[in-house]
C-alpha cells in the first residue's frame, strides 16, 4: 500500500475502511460473536466483550446494523443463561463471603457462548460495562436491538455488586489493583443503563437506584484516588499512566473532552506513550517486545477529533493506515519502536507471530475514520 504517513488521498484511507469492515464482517460468526482475531492462536475460537463491543462500534458507526445487533444479542443471550449464576454471586456477596476470582463470570467466551477449556488471566469487569454502553449507542444510531433485556439486567446487577472489587485490566494483568479504565467502563455502561431508554426500561427499579449510586461511587472514588499530577491515573494510587485511559475521556467521558483533567489525561498519554505517531500500552510493557498498538493510536485520534483537533486526529488515522498488511489486514501490534526488544521473541515462540488481523484494530479504524466524517456516522 501506499505510504500513508505523508499526506495521501482520503480516497485510501476510505479504501482501507471499505476492506476493514469486510474483514469484521466476514468473520463474525453465525451466532453474531466476533472473534477476537481468526488465525492467532490465543485468542482463534474465543470473543471478548470489550474487543467485541469496540469492533460492534466501529461496524455500527460505518452504517452496518445487522452485524453488530447481532453482536449485542450475543452478548445478551451469553448473559440470560447465566442469570442464576449472577443471582448466585450476588447473594454470597450479599451476605460477605469472599468469592474466588475464578467463580466470577469470566472476560471471553468461545464462539457459541460457552466457557473454553483453555486458562486464561478471565476475572475482568470492564467489558461487561463496555457492552452496555456499545449497545446503547448503536440504539441511538439504528434504533433498539429486540432481545437484549435480560442480558442488560444480569450485567447491571453484576457490575453494581462487583464494581468495586480488584480485577485483571484491559491487558489481562494486575489483578489485585482498581484499574481506572476499568471503573471507567463500568460507569459508562451503567449510566447507559440508567439513561437510554432502550436500555433502562426493563430494570427494575431496584437495580436502575443502585446502577445510580454506583456511578456517583465511581465519580467520587476517582476523583480521590485514580488522579495524579492533574491526570488520571493506571490504577488508583498510582501515578503513572496507561493509555487505555484515553477511553475514560472519550469515549466513556469519566472525564470531560474539553475539562482540566480530560485534556491533562489525554496529554500524559501522548506524552508518555506516543512515539513517531504510535501508542505503546504503558512504560513497562513487554508483551511481543512492547510495541506500538494501532488500536489505541485511533483512540488517541478519537480524543483528538472530538475536541476539534482534526489535522492530529487525521494523522492518527493515517498511521495506523500505514501499519496495514498488502491484502488490508491491521496487526494487534507493530515492532517499529519496541520498548522491550529482548523479550519479543519469547511471545514468538509461545503464540506465533502478532496477530493479523485483529478485529479491535479495524474497528478502531473505522471508529476514528467515521469520527472524521470519511465514511458512515460521526457519532
Amino acid at each position: 500500500m501506499t505510504d500513508l504517513s505523508t499526506p495521501a488521498d482520503l480516497g485510501e484511507l476510505v479504501a482501507l475502511a471499505e476492506a476493514g469492515h469486510r474483514v469484521i464482517a466476514s468473520h463474525q460468526a453465525p451466532s453474531g460473536a466476533y472473534p477476537a482475531s481468526p488465525t492467532f492462536s490465543a485468542y482463534r475460537g474465543y470473543s471478548w466483550f470489550r474487543d467485541g463491543a469496540f469492533i460492534a462500534e466501529g461496524a455500527s458507526r460505518y452504517g452496518d446494523a445487522d452485524g453488530p445487533a447481532a453482536f449485542h444479542r450475543w452478548c445478551a443471550d451469553v448473559l440470560a443463561k447465566r442469570t442464576d449464576q449472577v443471582d448466585a454471586l450476588v447473594a454470597r456477596a450479599l451476605v460477605g463471603e469472599r468469592i474466588p476470582v475464578a467463580d466470577m463470570l469470566p472476560t471471553r467466551y468461545t464462539i457459541d457462548g460457552g466457557v473454553g477449556n483453555d486458562p486464561w488471566w478471565d476475572f475482568q469487569l470492564d467489558g461487561y460495562g463496555t457492552w452496555l454502553w456499545a449497545l446503547a449507542a448503536h440504539a441511538d444510531r439504528h434504533g433498539a436491538v429486540d432481545g437484549v433485556d435480560g442480558g442488560v439486567v444480569a450485567a447491571v446487577r453484576y457490575l453494581t455488586t462487583f464494581w468495586a472489587r480488584p480485577c485483571y485490566d484491559w491487558w489481562e494483568e494486575h489483578v489485585d489493583h482498581r484499574h481506572v479504565s476499568t471503573l471507567g467502563a463500568i460507569r459508562a455502561g451503567l449510566a447507559a443503563a440508567t439513561s437510554h431508554p432502550a436500555l433502562a426500561g426493563p430494570l427494575p427499579a431496584g437495580d436502575r437506584s443502585a446502577a445510580v449510586e454506583a456511578v456517583e461511587e465511581i465519580d467520587a472514588l476517582v476523583l480521590r484516588d485514580g488522579v495524579a499530577g492533574g491526570h488520571l491515573t493506571k490504577w488508583l494510587g498510582a501515578g503513572d499512566v496507561d493509555a487505555s485511559l484515553l477511553a475514560c475521556v472519550v469515549p466513556f467521558g469519566l472525564a470531560g473532552v474539553d475539562s482540566e483533567l480530560g485534556r491533562a489525561t489525554v496529554s500524559a498519554v501522548e506524552d508518555a506513550l506516543c512515539v513517531d505517531g504510535g501508542v505503546h500500552r504503558y512504560a513497562a510493557d513487554t508483551f511481543y517486545g512492547g510495541g506500538q498498538w494501532p488500536l489505541l493510536t485511533a483512540f488517541l485520534g478519537w480524543n483528538h477529533a472530538v475536541a476539534g483537533r482534526r489535522d492530529e486526529a487525521l494523522a492518527a488515522l493515517r498511521w495506523i493506515a500505514a501499519q496495514a498488511t498488502p491484502s488490508g489486514e491491521l496487526p494487534e501490534q507493530v515492532g517499529h519502536h519496541l520498548l522491550a526488544p529482548d523479550r519479543e521473541q519469547e511471545w514468538i515462540d509461545r503464540w506465533g507471530t502478532v496477530a493479523t488481523p485483529l478485529l479491535w484494530s479495524h474497528g478502531m479504524y473505522l471508529t476514528l475514520a467515521a469520527e472524521l466524517g470519511l465514511v458512515g456516522s460521526a457519532r
